[in-house]
């Protein structure tokens, strides 16, 4: 994956990726930008090098207000191709098995608060605010009427939903969407160092983690763990017959640290 310029801009160090949307003022995604994302973001799934990711903004005061009204006011149809990922590159991205940090370092609003809620992990700087305002212009929160009463207490949830109001960093600390409140300055310090510290872990493990939360919010607890057991989650089965499996149990056995390889 070569780095990227525009709108999006793109970092690699080693297994890390760090996508950062940048379009001025606010860095809300149009159709075209959504397109470029879902291509990183598949770019990523598909590259064995690559073990986790970080998604930011540019600037300090937006991390991303979701959906360009600008552009659909000069014709971006909201229903229109977002891309192979759908809305900002990952949402509907299948097989997205990698750990994804969310580094939000400013407004969070409309589907830029869907996108992440599309990563594993939210790291906020303590200016960091979150809202879903499309109740407001007349549109459906389509993404966020799904993942968020998954996440948060139903009744917090709707109240976000149904008013549209606005919740500072603490509050959403407190209802267990944002990981950790940071000053502005460390945040990208900390999410690189809990990016390094999963692109130390075994991917594998990671992958069938992934699998199987995703395949559990719809279902019984019984239902997804007899999958498990039965090797029926692809992800499994890899991790099941692969070199990393005894690897850990050796490392393990010989009192030192494991060398994940990822097969």
């Amino acid at each position: 994956m070569t780095p990227m310029t525009g709108p999006i801009l793109t970092r690699r160090e080693g297994g890390i990726l760090e996508v950062t949307i940048d379009r001025p003022k606010a860095n809300a995604i149009d159709l075209k930008t959504s397109r470029v994302m879902g291509e990183i973001f598949r770019d990523f799934r598909d590259d064995p090098e690559l073990r986790v990711a970080i998604i930011t903004g540019a600037g300090e005061k937006f991390f991303c207000p979701g959906w360009d009204l600008k552009a659909a006011a000069e014709g971006d149809p909201v229903d229109g191709d977002y891309g192979v990922g759908g809305f900002g590159g990952m949402q509907e991205l299948r097989d997205l098995n990698k750990p994804i940090i969310a580094a939000v370092n400013g407004i969070c609003c409309g589907g830029g608060l869907e996108i992440a809620l599309s990563t594993d992990i939210i790291l906020a700087a303590e200016h960091a605010s979150f809202a879903l305002p499309e109740i407001r212009s007349g549109t459906l929160a389509d993404a966020a009427s799904i993942k968020l009463p998954k996440r948060i207490p139903y009744h917090i949830a709707m109240d976000m939903l149904l008013t549209g109001r606005w919740l500072d960093v603490v509050e959403a600390n407190r209802w267990g969407f944002v990981n950790e409140i940071l000053p502005a300055g460390r945040l990208m310090d900390r999410a690189w160092e809990l990016a390094r510290l999963l692109e130390s872990g075994p991917p594998l493990v990671y992958a069938a983690i992934k699998e199987v939360v995703r395949d559990a919010e719809g279902r019984d607890f019984q239902t997804t763990m007899n999958k498990v057991t039965r090797r029926q989650f692809r992800t499994v089965d890899v991790l099941y017959s692969s070199e990393d499996q005894l690897e850990g149990a050796r490392a393990f056995a010989e009192k030192r640290d494991p060398v994940w390889k990822g097969r």
